[in-house]
Parts: C-alpha cells; sequence; structure tokens
C-alpha cells in the first residue's frame, strides 16, 4: 500500500494536531522533516546564547587582566555585571513582545548582544568592559526569554512538551563546551576574538530569526487585551507559581553544588585537572535525563512522571545529606554519584515544569517566560550565594544548601497541585481549640 493510500484511510481517525498524524506527515515530506530540524536547531541557539556568552571567556580572564592591566576582581566583576544584565533583563522582554511582537522584539535584543560582543572585542578599560557585558547579557535576555514563547505558542501542549525535552538537555552542553572552545580561541588568537565570535553569532541568529520567526501584526486591541495581565496576576496563579518554585529550587540544588564542588576536591586532594573532569558525569547525566522523560511521558503521563522524578529527586537530597551531614566520608564518590543520579533527575523535571507553568498562559507566554527565568535565577544566585558563605565547610554546605532547596520543592509541588488560592490557604488554617478540646472529650468518651 502506498504512503499516498496509507494517509488517505487514517486521515479520518487522526486528529491533524496528534502527534501519530504529526510523526506521518514528516515520514511523508522529507522537506518538512529538514526544516523543523534546522527549526529545533535555531531554537537550541537560542537557549544555549546566555550560557554561551558566560562561560566562553572564562579561560581568558588572565589574558584580559594582562592588556587592560586590571586587577583579577576587576575582572571577575565582569560576570557580575553580565549576571546582574541576565537577570534584569529576563523582566523586560514580555512586555516588550506585547507591544511589538516576538520577531522584532528578539532582533532587537540579539542587535544589542551583538553591538555590545563587538564593543567588547575592542575595550580598551575594565569599565567600558564590564559596562559592555551588562548590555551583553540585557541582548542574550530576548533569547532566553521569546525561544519558550516561541514553542508555546506554536504547539499544543504534548508536542511543546516534546521540544522542550529535546531542546533543554543541550543547555547542559554549554558550561562545558563554551571554556573549551574559549580555550582554543585563546590559543590560537587573541582574547578579542572570542567575543567576535559571538558577533557573529548573533548576526547568524538574526539571519534565522527572519527567516523562521513569522511577522506579526500588533494591534491596539490587542495591547489592551494583554496589559492588564501584570507579574501580579501571573504570580497569583498557584500552578504556575508552584511550577516556577520547583524549577527554582531544583536549580538552587544544582547551583548548591556546583559552587562548593571543586574546594572539596581540593580539601581531598584532587588536581584542577581532576576537578574539571569531575563535571563530566553530571552534564552526561542532565543530558540523559531530559531525553528520558520523553519515554516516561509517553508511558505513564506527565503528571506521574513528574511524581517519579521527584521522588527520584528526595532520594537523591536523602542520599546526599547522608554523604555529607551525617556519616563522615573519606571518599568524594558516594557524593558524585548521588548528584550525577540528581542531576539526571533535574534534566528531567527541568521540561515537564516550565512547560506546565507555561501553559498557564499560552497567549502571555514571553511574560510568563521572563517572570519564570527571573525566578528561576533569583533562586539559584540566592542557593549559590549562601553556600559560598561556609564554603570552608566543604560538603557540609552542600548538604545544607541542597536541604533547603528540597523544602522549596515540596512547597513548589505542593502549591501546583493546589487550584486556588483559597485551597492553600485552607491548609495553614490554624486549628480552632474549641473544636479541638470537643473532639478530646469525644475520645475521652469513647
Amino acid at each position: 500500500m502506498s504512503k499516498i493510500n496509507v494517509s488517505h484511510h487514517l486521515s479520518k481517525y487522526l486528529d491533524s494536531g496528534s502527534s501519530v498524524n504529526i510523526r506521518l506527515n514528516i515520514y511523508m515530506n522529507p522537506v518538512n522533516n529538514t526544516k523543523y530540524f534546522f527549526f529545533l536547531g535555531y531554537l537550541a541557539l537560542l537557549s544555549m546564547l546566555g550560557f554561551i556568552a558566560t562561560d566562553m571567556y572564562l579561560p581568558a580572564f588572565k589574558a584580559i587582566e594582562d592588556s587592560m592591566q586590571a586587577t583579577p576582581a576587576q575582572v571577575a566583576g565582569s560576570l557580575t555585571c553580565f549576571l546582574a544584565g541576565l537577570a534584569i533583563g529576563q523582566l523586560l522582554y514580555g512586555p516588550l513582545v506585547q507591544r511589538i511582537g516576538k520577531r522584532n522584539s528578539l532582533l532587537l535584543g540579539l542587535m544589542i548582544f551583538a553591538a555590545a560582543s563587538f564593543s567588547l572585542a575592542s575595550s580598551e578599560t575594565v569599565l567600558s568592559f564590564n559596562i559592555a557585558r551588562f548590555f551583553q547579557a540585557l541582548g542574550a535576555c530576548s533569547a532566553g526569554v521569546i525561544w519558550q514563547a516561541i514553542v508555546i505558542e506554536k504547539y499544543d501542549a504534548t508536542k511543546a512538551q516534546s521540544v522542550f525535552s529535546n531542546i533543554m538537555p543541550l543547555v547542559a552542553l554549554s558550561p562545558a563546551l563554551a571554556p573549551l572552545l574559549g580555550a582554543f580561541v585563546l590559543e590560537i588568537s587573541g582574547w578579542p576574538t572570542i567575543f567576535l565570535i559571538l558577533t557573529c553569532l548573533a548576526i547568524f541568529l538574526m539571519l534565522l530569526t527572519v527567516l523562521f520567526v513569522p511577522k506579526e501584526k500588533v494591534t491596539s486591541t490587542a495591547q489592551e487585551g494583554t496589559k492588564k495581565l501584570t507579574y501580579w496576576n501571573l504570580l497569583n496563579n498557584p500552578k504556575y507559581l508552584g511550577n516556577v518554585i520547583i524549577f527554582g529550587a531544583c536549580s538552587g540544588a544544582f547551583f548548591a553544588y556546583l559552587t562548593v564542588w571543586p574546594i572539596v576536591m581540593e580539601q581531598h586532594g584532587y588536581q584542577a585537572k581532576e576537578i574539571g573532569l569531575s563535571f563530566i558525569p553530571q552534564t552526561i547525566m542532565f543530558i540523559v535525563g531530559g531525553y528520558a522523560s520523553k519515554i516516561l511521558i509517553r508511558k505513564v503521563g506527565t503528571e506521574k512522571s513528574l511524581s517519579v522524578l521527584l521522588t527520584c529527586f528526595g532520594l537523591c537530597v536523602v542520599a546526599i545529606v547522608a554523604c555529607s551531614l551525617l556519616v563522615k566520608m573519606d571518599s568524594i564518590l558516594p557524593l558524585l554519584i548521588s548528584f550525577s543520579i540528581l542531576a539526571g533527575a533535574n534534566g528531567a523535571i527541568y521540561p515537564i515544569v516550565v512547560n506546565s507553568a507555561l501553559q498557564e498562559f499560552t497567549k502571555h507566554a514571553a511574560k510568563a517566560a521572563g517572570l519564570q527565568n527571573f525566578l528561576q535565577i533569583s533562586i539559584a544566585f540566592g542557593a549559590s550565594s549562601l553556600v559560598a558563605i561556609w564554603a570552608s565547610y566543604g560538603e557540609v554546605a552542600i548538604g545544607f544548601g541542597i536541604l533547603i532547596c528540597s523544602f522549596g520543592v515540596i512547597a513548589g509541588y505542593k502549591l501546583r497541585n493546589s487550584k486556588s488560592w483559597e485551597k492553600v490557604r485552607e491548609e495553614f488554617v490554624m486549628p480552632d481549640p474549641a473544636r479541638v478540646a470537643m473532639k478530646q472529650d469525644k475520645l475521652d468518651l469513647d
């Protein structure tokens, strides 16, 4: 039977939005198949842009210090400037998308990123360098926010979940590969070349944006409808906020570990090369977890998958607390294994909670994504800063940091399962002493 006949006989049984029909259409049309994977590649580059810009120049710190006659603290301050811009910028693009659309907002952000990257390549003072890093982060935020909005508005919930599961694990490659690429570029050329490459990447993404993101007609009527939604309205949705808290708390646990782990390895006598290699298992597990979540979701559904994954996360927290707080370990291996499994759970949890949060506001996805990313970065930054204060305590700091974040995960899970704030308040109502006394009297009589 020909492919066309198969399509004819099955068409009346298949919903045009179903995953079966999508796969059939791709099978029948190789051109659509190729364009879809190019589109996924474009989204993946958008999702990784901020992380590439964060990490690619790290090996060049010493070279930048020497060329600008700056102190290590001044150059390290460029990372702080970038993180500040990254946090602030998350809240800017949601309102901007409402006014000028996703395509124009993304092109504007990428233009800012390209201009700032070129300015970084030509900077001669550390002050101009740090200012340019701040604006580079503001530009990078456009990619981080809008790619999620594109997915939510282009696909239904099931297909969007699949796209997130395909792309988000790739983000884990950025921190691992970007410094290696930066070191390679530094070896064959000067540090400005790193930022010239980032400039070219931004221009390339602008061309792809023109190709893949259609023009939008933003009318005054549409603007009036969208202006009514504020960030406070987003936070008033328990399911949205619960998913965002899970996302942020899981990220906080991740960064609590990453912040102190190099110090732990130094305390156990490991060298810089071994410390670098120790991050490979977490990266691999994060990627594996992201793709494994697709299989789990197909078998048991989204909600049950999340319950299973959060249970796995909780068991890993118990193991980490046992290794770091309860039992004194001579080897770092139990902690490394426990966290690697936790990284796999995180890789599977992220796509689920991000998709679930944004599905609550499909018509305001950019604004919802911006607030989500801002809260996630803030929670992760807070966890990292907290454990950094007690970094000299090594494993103990990691254990306490991850334990605190796990309480946030529990709170987020409780919140996402509440239909309204009234239901949430009911769980926190103080008991009535009179009713307690009456109940006790009844028990005594029995």
